[in-house]
């Protein structure tokens, strides 16, 4: 794994007693009038705050929220989830009405040691998105250090996650450190061998994710809606299955590269189906090529779920991107949980690495009980599947080069 500092070694360095700390998380979490819905974002940032706080250090928070493109848009002010964090801290969080200039300074130098303030949505300032250098000098004038805990918006190259990084010394906060290492584990220094699982509705929103894994990973397990397009590309018919059958050459292309890897690509052998997309909607097991015509496929069947156990028992890591079916209506839920539960299951005896994220993954998981099981289950959406294709993140590579 690529070196990047962590906060052990900014302690080496010397006490930050005093000093004031540039973090930037991701407070860019789900809110309804004014109120904060799904806090998991924040708690993770919990620990580097309070171990910043703890140390006597001043931690001014930065953060985007929403897409506001550069202008003030008042339903996108940070205020509202400054409090909510300042609830789960069990602190009294400041907030400044800006993150540059005077007012920003001003509520920086009135934070006592140990304080915790929020600074405005980086994105009500067009330099943010554009990487703007005098927009990340301003925001680094605030600041002695700067710590990124923020790996779930690592992709961007913005002023925030990417350009402060070459003004200050630069460190990974706890997440981002805990995220780096589930990651590495996973597929860059892995115990083999490796299954990757890989579901959704479409090919054409994975074609980069699947070229990336059949070169890396031992087994590719398709499923979901893409499973189709694969089966379809064999000469099985489908029935009205969601199906990208102008896909078809490309799947058997990715079949063919699996192949000269020395990756084994696994597909159901049965399936679950109904005439519609509905829960409770009466399902038929069928053997794969025997779908019927005026059918869907919507979850795979049991036979299909006992060979996965199969690959599961021998794999030593797994990595999990997209539920299997129509996880979110019963009975097409039970490939998915099947499958997340025998993982978390050899995960939690100790057999297995286990990592997850993207998408619906993690509501997936999370509907089969299984998330708390997984060694580790990844937040961050498209920085996530952007590490999974094998790309170089910004807001990573700036920590590297720091």
């Amino acid at each position: 794994m690529a070196a990047h500092k962590t906060l052990d070694d900014l302690y080496a360095s010397g006490p930050v007693e005093g000093k004031t700390i540039l973090l930037r998380a991701d407070l860019n979490v789900p809110a309804k009038d004014g109120k904060v819905t799904d806090a998991t974002r924040l708690e993770r940032l919990l620990p580097t705050i309070k171990e910043l706080a703890s140390k006597g250090a001043k931690v001014l928070i930065l953060s985007h929220f929403g897409r506001p493109k550069g202008e003030r848009v008042p339903e996108m002010t940070l205020a509202p989830v400054a409090v909510a964090l300042g609830e789960l801290l069990g602190l009294d969080v400041a907030f400044a009405v800006d993150c540059i200039g005077d007012s920003a300074k001003a509520a920086a130098e009135a934070l006592p040691n140990g304080g915790v303030l929020v600074l405005e949505n980086t994105r009500y300032h067009a330099g943010e998105e554009k990487n703007d250098p005098a927009f990340a000098k301003a925001l680094a004038e605030l600041g002695d250090i700067y710590v990124n805990d923020a790996f779930s918006a690592a992709h961007r190259a913005h002023a925030s996650t990417e350009g402060i990084a070459h003004l200050l010394p630069s460190y990974a906060g706890r997440a981002m450190e805990a995220e780096l290492t589930a990651l590495d584990k996973a597929l860059g220094s892995p115990a083999r061998p490796v299954v990757a699982i890989v579901g959704g509705a479409k090919i054409s929103t994975k074609l980069d994710l699947l070229g990336n894994l059949v070169s890396k990973v031992d087994a590719l397990v398709i499923g979901g809606g893409m499973a189709n397009t694969f089966l379809a590309a064999k000469g099985i018919e489908v029935g009205k299955s969601l199906c990208e059958h102008d896909l078809k050459e490309t799947a058997r292309e990715i079949m063919a590269k699996a192949e000269a890897a020395g990756c084994r690509v696994v597909l159901p052998s049965d399936v679950v189906v109904a005439p519609e997309f509905k829960a409770h909607a009466p399902a038929m097991t069928v053997p794969v090529d025997k779908v019927p015509a005026d059918q869907m496929i919507l979850d795979i069947g049991p036979d299909s779920l006992a060979a996965l156990a199969g690959h599961f028992e021998t794999a030593k890591t797994v990595v999990w991107n997209g539920p299997f079916g129509a996880f979110e209506i019963p009975p097409f839920d039970n490939g998915t949980n099947g499958a997340a539960r025998h993982v978390a299951m050899l995960t939690k005896m100790g057999e297995m690495t286990s990592v997850a994220g993207g998408g619906d993954t993690v509501a997936a998981l999370n509907n089969a009980g299984a998330a708390d099981d997984f060694s580790y289950v990844s937040t961050a959406g498209g920085a996530f599947l952007e590490w999974l294709e094998g790309k170089t993140l910004p807001g990573v590579a700036a920590l590297e080069h720091a």
